[in-house]
């Protein structure tokens, strides 16, 4: 008789389908980046990123309790200063609004979740590069090491869990690490964005950072068209002692996320963008797909590719979904 094979029989109800799925999503597994704004009265609404807003520190730390009792793994924290400057000064200021806003949510939440902070200047310096400049106006890759050795101590006094340096210059995770465990902060780690892209997608992000950037970083993110490239940077970042690392973007580099996945000996995460989000919305908006099936279809395909950890603006929302 024909077919003798009917894989369909594995599809026919949806408590069949949960039982034979090979990929899920808990929402243990997903982390939820916020940002905090300093001496903002009210949250403000980023209008290129529907339903993320710019919290006040009061919001975040209300926030953040919600998305921890939805279930979240961990909170990733972005501040946007009211003042920058050539050297970033306002991410090494333990009054600065990062690590103000950081020792907010550890008096808030404790160890209930996993406290997590970027670690990058970008946010910081009027110039809207990851680093301190070269009188040539290029970044500095050695100068800039050093004032992430002092970010790395300020973020882990004011209680972050794992620091993200996320700024792609080179040795950052050693010089990270080494900073770290001088100042006696031998249990924080690092989350390594070891395989961070040049990417046309950060464009919402930068409109949520307010970001100052003069330029391109092309000369420090990585090229869109190189994999062998990602696992080199992943290798070295793990020789220097990367406790997870990280590919970003997400939905457009799933083949380097699994390649990744596939030599990693620690967590592997995945950050889903402000563009990857803001064309989800924007289509969902335009009735062009239903929001709630693609979102979940989306953070499907990232942890399918090998994520164990993925960063998604929707994480609070989809763990109450998921739960």
């Amino acid at each position: 008789m024909f077919p003798a094979q009917r894989p369909r029989r594995l599809r026919t109800t949806p408590a069949m389908r949960r039982l034979t799925a090979e990929t899920t999503v808990r929402p243990g597994q997903l982390v939820l980046p916020m940002f905090v704004k300093e001496g903002a009265t009210e949250p403000s609404p980023i209008a290129t990123m529907p339903g993320v807003v710019q919290h006040t520190r009061e919001s975040l730390r209300k926030a953040a309790v919600e998305a921890v009792e939805a279930g979240v793994g961990g909170l990733m924290l972005f501040g946007v200063p009211l003042h920058k400057d050539a050297v970033g000064s306002g991410g090494v200021d333990p009054d600065g609004i990062l690590n103000t806003a950081l020792r907010d949510l550890r008096a808030e939440l404790g160890d209930d979740t996993v406290l997590m902070s970027d670690l990058c200047l970008d946010e910081f310096t009027d110039h809207g590069h990851c680093g301190v400049l070269s009188p040539d106006g290029r970044v500095d890759n050695d100068a800039t090491l050093e004032v992430y050795g002092r970010m790395a101590v300020a973020q882990a006094e004011a209680g972050a869990h794992l620091l993200g340096p996320s700024g792609m210059m080179d040795g950052q995770v050693a010089a990270v690490r080494a900073a770290l465990d001088e100042a006696g902060f031998t249990d924080t780690g690092v989350l390594a964005y070891s395989a961070k892209y040049a990417s046309a997608f950060y464009g919402p992000f930068r409109d949520a950072m307010e970001s100052s950037l003069q330029g391109d970083r092309r000369t420090y993110q990585q090229d869109p068209a190189n994999l062998r490239e990602a696992l080199r940077e992943v290798r070295l970042d793990l020789d220097e002692g990367a406790d997870m690392v990280m590919v970003k973007p997400a939905m457009l580099y799933l083949d380097v996320l699994h390649a990744v996945a596939e030599i990693s000996d620690v967590p592997v995460a995945a950050y889903q963008i402000s563009g990857e989000f803001a064309m989800i919305e924007a289509a969902a908006a335009g009735g062009w797909c239903d929001r709630r099936t693609a979102i979940l279809e989306s953070l499907t395909a990232i942890r399918r590719a090998g994520a164990d950890i993925v960063l998604t603006y929707w994480a609070a929302e989809a763990a109450a979904w998921l739960r």
